[in-house]
């Protein structure tokens, strides 16, 4: 009969970290399962017997072999968890603001009540940490910065300028213990915010960050299923263990750049269309279909020019994104008449047809901003404020250690004459 032992128990008597467990378990080197309720994972002790008598499995060698222990974020089992907290039910019942608060500090807020979340009168959640704003002098430093941008320009792209400027108003940036880390992060988040140019004429918004954030990305007032839409997005985004901007933004905060230099670091990724880019492809596919019944040739016409169709199949989900599931039920439950949405199902029926992958949370940014009338590149503007999260989270992980992350490369290039 099989023995099953516990986590702390598996780890103690493969003499490794809770942490290097899990990476074991990542890797295909180990398998578990889950104990009642599903919060508890479960080794067999022969397995991890044997593992220990063969010793620790040896990492390939380059970049992908590249293992790094964190305690944020853990994706099995086709879930994603926030610090053991199931980043779903994290989207249904927390703020933004929360999320950040759990993965900056592990310490998890207790809910607001539903009706009060995202209302101005709430009180600010998170609020053990203070405000989420940048000063004056740095706010009129971005918004002076973005606003000698072409007009057109993306909102990434703003981001891309906007952080900079904020990092060059900020005399303590340097400074890297977790309280000033985490005072950075509200700024930096709140900043980028505050120094996007508005989409619509109302004033200056106030609130959370998400209800700070959807003038800023649209000219129409805020339905509150879809600003509950927008605010799960949010916190579904915060993090997604090394993905490709979080790899380089903790690289980057492995040989201390400041706070700003890593937020930087990882939106220079994002925009890739392979990864936060997606989202602007998915856009720019559902924008092609006027109506429902122009799905199938605009999906057509992807295929047949030999490309990707944007927003869907994931390379760590095997079953679909558990992130696009929740975030497009929000918006069906919000606008079920949506011309938009119709559009979006349309296409979701054409992939289903010619059995392409299930959809994942780029395409689901896309439906998002349709449905909601958001401007162009809205998408990945959501990804960047929200993903801003966890590379600060990882970047305070990597201020704790001192040995940069420095993968070696397998040199495949022309070898040298001997002599």
């Amino acid at each position: 009969m099989t023995e099953w032992i516990s986590a702390a128990e598996a780890a103690s008597r493969l003499g490794v970290k809770q942490a290097t467990l899990y990476s074991y378990v990542s890797r295909g080197v180990l398998a578990r399962r889950r104990g009642t309720g599903g919060k508890v994972s479960l080794f067999d002790a022969d397995e991890v017997s044997e593992l220990a008598r063969r010793g620790r499995p040896r990492r390939p060698p380059g970049l992908a072999g590249l293992v790094i222990e964190s305690g944020l974020t853990e994706i099995a089992d086709d879930r994603l968890r926030f610090r053991g907290v199931d980043a779903l039910d994290l989207a249904r019942e927390s703020d933004f603001e929360d999320v950040c608060v759990l993965l900056w500090t592990g310490r998890h807020p207790a809910p607001a009540p539903a009706p009060e979340r995202g209302s101005d009168l709430a009180p600010e959640r998170g609020s053990d940490l203070g405000g989420w704003q940048a000063t004056d002098a740095a706010v009129a430093a971005g918004r002076a910065a973005q606003a000698a941008l072409p007009e057109g320009t993306l909102p990434l792209e703003r981001l891309q300028v906007i952080v900079p400027a904020l990092a060059a108003a900020d005399p303590l940036r340097l400074h890297f213990e977790p309280p000033a880390v985490i005072a950075a992060g509200r700024a930096i988040i709140g900043g980028m915010v505050d120094c996007l140019p508005p989409a619509a004429r109302s004033g200056e918004p106030a609130g959370g960050i998400a209800a700070r954030l959807w003038p800023k990305l649209c000219p129409g007032d805020a339905p509150p299923g879809l600003l509950a839409a927008l605010r799960a997005a949010l916190v579904l985004l915060a993090d997604h263990e090394l993905a490709a901007s979080t790899l380089a933004a903790r690289v980057a905060a492995s040989v201390r750049a400041d706070p700003y230099a890593v937020v930087a670091t990882g939106l220079g990724a994002l925009g890739g269309a392979l990864h936060g880019g997606a989202s602007l492809g998915a856009e720019a596919m559902l924008a092609a279909a006027r109506d429902p019944a122009g799905a199938p040739r605009v999906v057509g016409d992807l295929l047949r020019r030999g490309e990707r169709v944007p927003g869907f199949g994931h390379f760590v989900y095997q079953a679909g994104d558990p992130r696009a599931g929740l975030l497009l039920a929000m918006i069906r439950k919000a606008v079920p008449a949506s011309p938009r949405l119709a559009v979006a199902d349309a296409v979701l029926a054409e992939t289903h047809r010619r059995a392409l992958p299930e959809p994942n949370i780029d395409f689901a940014l896309a439906v998002l901003a349709s449905c909601a009338g958001l401007i162009t590149g809205a998408g990945e503007a959501v990804f960047a404020v929200a993903r801003t999260a966890g590379w600060l989270a990882h970047a305070l992980e990597e201020y704790a250690g001192s040995t940069p992350l420095r993968p070696r490369a397998v040199y495949t290039g022309p070898v040298a004459d001997g002599g």
